[in-house]
Parts: C-alpha cells; sequence; structure tokens
C-alpha cells in the first residue's frame, strides 16, 4: 500500500473491501452542498452519494470517512466509523467529521479562555470515541501560562494540556500516523496552529480585532496530510448539543467522589451522605465545577426531549414530583372560578 495513503488512514481492510465490490476505495477530504472532494489512489476527485446511499441510508458521507465509489465519481457506499464528533442543535444532530483519533480541543489564553466551555467541549469529545488533547493557544499574547494551565487541568482531569506555540513539538507526536481534529470557538487560533505545526501558509488566517478575539476564517471542514498524518480543521461550533456526553469521562472527579454517596443515584443535591458535596464544603472539589456539571447534566436530559416534555420537566422541578398535575388543577380551578 501507498505510503501517503497510509499516514492518510488507508487501510488494508479498506483496499479488501473495495475489491470485493469492484469499486474504488477513497476517503472524504471536504464536502459541500451534496458534492464531496474524495481522496483516492489516482489522485483527487469530486464525487456524489448514489441515490440509493441518500435514499435508503442516514449514514451520509462527511469529512473524515471512508467511502467507495464507482468510476463515475459515485459514492455507494459508507465504511462503518470507528468515531464521530457530533453537534447537535433544536432536537437535530450533524456529524461534523469522521474517523478521527485525537480531537485537539483548542482555547485561547485570552478572552476565549472559560472552563465551564472547555468541560462541555470535552465531554462531547470523548463522547466521539476519540482521545481528547487540550490546547492553550496564544501563549505569546499572556504571561501567566503555568495558571491558567493548572486551571485547565483541574477542568480536564487526566487530559493532556499542551501549550501552543511553545509545545509544538509535543503537539506533533499526537498526528504522526493519526487523525486529529481540531475544535474550538472561532478566532481562537486554529488555522494559525496548523500552519505553524506545517511550517507554511496551508491555510487563510483573520487578523486579530480590536476586542483582542481573532476573526473567523475557516468556513469548512478540511482534512489535511499533515506530518505524516491527517488534520481536519472545523469552523467554530456556537451550538454544542450534549444528548450522549460522556460525563463520566469528561467528569471524572466527580464521577469518583460519587461513588463514596451513600444512595448510588445521588444528584448532588440535598441527599444525606452526599460525598461530592462535603468534598465542595472541604474546598476539595470547586462549587462551579459542581454546577457546571448540574447544569450540563441537565441540558443533557433536555436534548432529549420534545418541547411538551421539557415544559412538563420544568413544572416539575419547580413545584416538585406531580407539579404537572397540580399545574393542571390549578388552572382548571381558575377557569372554573371565571365561569361563574
Amino acid at each position: 500500500m501507498d505510503k501517503d495513503l497510509h499516514t492518510l488512514g488507508f487501510s488494508p481492510a479498506l483496499f479488501e473491501a473495495a475489491q470485493a465490490e469492484g469499486l474504488i476505495p477513497g476517503r472524504v477530504a471536504a464536502q459541500s452542498h451534496g458534492i464531496c472532494r474524495v481522496l483516492t489512489p489516482d489522485g483527487e476527485t469530486d464525487a456524489r452519494s448514489s441515490g440509493r446511499l441518500m435514499y435508503a441510508s442516514a449514514l451520509l458521507p462527511v469529512v473524515g470517512d471512508f467511502v467507495l465509489l464507482d468510476d463515475g465519481n459515485v459514492i455507494h457506499r459508507v465504511m462503518e466509523r470507528r468515531s464521530a464528533f457530533i453537534r447537535r442543535s433544536k432536537g437535530e444532530q450533524q456529524v461534523v467529521a469522521a474517523n478521527i483519533d485525537t480531537v485537539f480541543v483548542c482555547m485561547g489564553l485570552d478572552r476565549d479562555f472559560n472552563l465551564r466551555r472547555l468541560e462541555r467541549y470535552l465531554a462531547i469529545a470523548w463522547d466521539s470515541g476519540a482521545l481528547p488533547v487540550v490546547v492553550l493557544t496564544k501563549a505569546d499574547l499572556y504571561e501567566d501560562v503555568a495558571a491558567k494551565r493548572a486551571e485547565a487541568q483541574d477542568a480536564a482531569p487526566g487530559v493532556e494540556i499542551v501549550v501552543s506555540p511553545d509545545e509544538l513539538e509535543k503537539l506533533k507526536s499526537f498526528i504522526t500516523g493519526c487523525t486529529v481534529a481540531f475544535i474550538g470557538s472561532s478566532g481562537i487560533g486554529k488555522s494559525t496552529l496548523i500552519n505553524r505545526l506545517a511550517g507554511e501558509q496551508l491555510l487563510a488566517t483573520g487578523e486579530t480585532r480590536s476586542d483582542g478575539k481573532g476573526r473567523h476564517t475557516t468556513t469548512a471542514r478540511n482534512l489535511l496530510p499533515l506530518l505524516g498524518g491527517a488534520v481536519i480543521d472545523t469552523p467554530g461550533m456556537r451550538e454544542l448539543g450534549i444528548e450522549r456526553a460522556d460525563f463520566s469521562r469528561g467528569f471524572a472527579d466527580i464521577d469518583a467522589l460519587a461513588d463514596h454517596c451513600r444512595f448510588a443515584d445521588c444528584a448532588h443535591e440535598s441527599e444525606p451522605g452526599c460525598a461530592v458535596r462535603v468534598a465542595v464544603e472541604r474546598g476539595e472539589l470547586s462549587p462551579e465545577r459542581l454546577a457546571s456539571w448540574r447544569k450540563l447534566r441537565k441540558e443533557a436530559a433536555y436534548a432529549a426531549m420534545n418541547w411538551r416534555q421539557i415544559e412538563a420537566a420544568k413544572i416539575e422541578a419547580m413545584l416538585g414530583p406531580g407539579g404537572m398535575k397540580e399545574m393542571r388543577r390549578i388552572v382548571k380551578e381558575k377557569d372554573m372560578s371565571k365561569r361563574r
């Protein structure tokens, strides 16, 4: 197998599947308006999904997917994904990128630095099936980098923290032989970081605005060969749903403390024998981190509901169990009093 194809993730199993079906193996490098730019053993080509694939399957190709296509540039099959990064919004979901080995969760050491947002990104990164690595960008514009690194480590227990541009060599070690996705808010330097890693201007970058934030420049997901591996640059994501987020790994510290709670289903609110609240009282866990855990758990629960279920859940949270029934009784009594 060609060495360049190997660095892009092409495997012997992919070639075997293509040969068995008389098709051509490929990997989606970009996707827009139903057209995919596909990397194949013969070079790049533009391809469309077959009508059968579009009609019969929800597994439509996205950046990072391995596919099988014919010599007419029609994609007939999307291979099973080993990982997928998913954005959820308003009850819908969109696969952003697939077959990722490592997710670089990027956060700028400026006004973008937000531990609660970092926890949100990490929960979704763990859920994708890839390994998250926190990358703190713009370290050359900030003085007390060590303090920020320590804060990030507290919010991301067990996750590698890398500072850019100071530790570029460490970042490179995660890319060789792997596929890496860069995620983070718009304008925090993802494209600049990729250019620094490549040693050349692969992606366009924007000027810094007067409020200290970078300008958004990436408008589409792209897979690029880099350093013996592949990188996927993604646009900044403003809405990140967490319906299936992996809280056990994103909040491993709280999960470990919860093992010592008196009740297995402890919500860490007012239950007796709550080890998590004891840790907060002792200063071993920050109140802000527990509040973030509660907020994201609630958001995850709401993400799986329709609007009627959400309203019922909110009323029950305000009035307690049976709150919806009690609310209906009150409304009914008011309605009857008006009729009198």
